[in-house]
């Protein structure tokens, strides 16, 4: 099939999804509640920048939240096979936007800076497994294998939107409010779509597979006896190394969001500009998604990963080099922006199959929630890292930075190649000898 049938019949498929409302009503309020996914660790650096004067401060505020998601997101994805989806996203979103409403109130007194990273670490901890949910929820409203692909890659894009489109949102509320508003509308934008996400069908019916609960908690038989560091999912054969190209790569998100907020500021000389820049970088990741799942490939997904990351960090770089010219045109950055949102999408949609098909069946949803968790801690560290060498050096010093976070992760995935086709052989293996075994004489 050419590339304009492929691209013909994926534009189809997509909006065959969208025209579904049992799968377009989730996937609306999943957006609505990941928004601060990326609004929250951003929005609690300008809020504590802006508030007490410290991009220091703010980027240790910022590290603790990571601190408290990368703890708390394995736990919540988890508890969602045990528990059913609805309890599992109330009882993680509603909290985690109280205490983001306190943690910023607080910011606006005169308490103690001690004060804002221990709160910062408690909305991360209750931080809501909104992405595992939603993608549990597309098997269940989309039963055609080539639609759930579709949703997977709406999701995608979705999510790489959030990243650059929160950020978008943060800017716009910070240019027309005080600075608390931006963190108040985060906290009300993750308590209302936790509220509608939970309401909907696919989050009311889903259920685990059968078998998935062979023992406590959704262990598989023998498990529950291990310790804890190996009944984990996220040290399974193949997983650790998928993980670390995702938090490798989310540093480099990070990185990328508050640099482009300190090049609006310090370099083009108006933090009005910001806008310009997270939409071009974010229309690109939408386009570039949008063509990458709408395609049909040959070949694993996973030889493309190194090369979708590796186009990423070095098109991060010439972004660097363009804006330490000292007075770059807008002319020019926003195509370089654009085409480095092209190659964002991609990657997490290479990276959520992967972890897919190395996580055992009954842990899938577990090892979804790691992957968030990369996403989540990822970016959040990157807003710290962030934060500290703008200080110290400026912008171009952060965006190099980003490049080589990115360019490391390729080489992760590179590396990862050859395990990562053992294992999948592998388990082709035990499924062929599994369906020979049961296959009648």
């Amino acid at each position: 099939m050419g590339s304009r049938e492929d691209h013909a019949s994926g534009m189809t498929t997509y909006a065959a999804v969208l025209r579904n409302p049992r799968a377009a009503r989730p996937f609306a309020a999943a957006v609505l509640a990941r928004l601060p996914i990326a609004m929250a660790p951003l929005g609690l650096v300008l809020l504590v920048e802006e508030l007490r004067d410290s991009y220091a401060l703010a980027g240790v505020v910022a590290g603790a939240f990571a601190i408290g998601a990368a703890i708390g997101s394995p736990l919540w994805g988890r508890a969602l096979d045990r528990f059913g989806q609805p309890r599992v996203v109330l009882a993680s979103a509603l909290p985690s936007a109280a205490l983001l409403t306190v943690l910023t109130l607080v910011t606006a007194t005169a308490a103690h800076d001690a004060a804002l990273p221990a709160l910062a670490v408690l909305v991360g901890l209750t931080f809501p497994p909104i992405s595992p949910a939603m993608r549990a929820a597309w098997r269940v409203v989309l039963p055609d294998l080539k639609q759930q692909r579709a949703g997977y890659a709406l999701d995608a894009v979705a999510v790489e939107t959030i990243f650059v489109g929160g950020p978008l949102l943060l800017t716009l509320l910070l240019a027309f409010f005080d600075p608390l508003v931006p963190t108040l509308v985060t906290a009300g934008l993750q308590a209302t779509g936790a509220l509608l996400y939970s309401r909907t069908h696919a989050a009311r019916t889903w259920r685990p597979a059968p078998g998935e609960h062979a023992g406590p908690g959704g262990s598989a038989p023998g498990e529950a006896a291990l310790p804890w560091y190996r009944r984990t999912v996220a040290l399974v054969a193949g997983i650790p190394i998928a993980l670390s190209v995702m938090a490798a790569m989310s540093v480099g998100f990070g990185l990328l969001d508050v640099s482009l907020a300190a090049v609006a500021e310090k370099v083009l000389g108006s933090s009005d500009q910001l806008g310009y820049l997270f939409a071009a970088i974010a229309g690109g990741s939408a386009v570039g998604g949008l063509l990458y799942g709408g395609r049909n490939w040959t070949g694993p997904e996973r030889r493309r990963l190194p090369v979708c990351l590796g186009g990423f960090g070095v098109l991060l770089g010439v972004t660097a080099i363009v804006v330490g010219d000292g007075d770059p045109s807008l002319t020019v950055l926003l195509p370089v922006l654009f085409c480095t949102g092209l190659f964002i999408s991609p990657n997490l949609i290479i990276l959520g199959a992967l972890i897919d098909e190395l996580a055992p069946a009954h842990r899938v949803n577990e090892a979804q929630a790691w992957l968030s968790t990369g996403v989540t801690a990822g970016a959040a560290v990157g807003n710290a890292l962030a934060g500290l060498l703008i200080e110290a050096s400026g912008p171009v010093r952060s965006m190099t930075f980003a490049s080589a976070a990115v360019c490391t992760a390729a080489l992760l995935a590179l590396l990862a190649q050859a395990r990562w086709r053992r294992l999948s052989a592998a388990r082709t293996t035990r499924s062929h000898d599994a369906a020979t075994e049961s296959a009648p004489a």
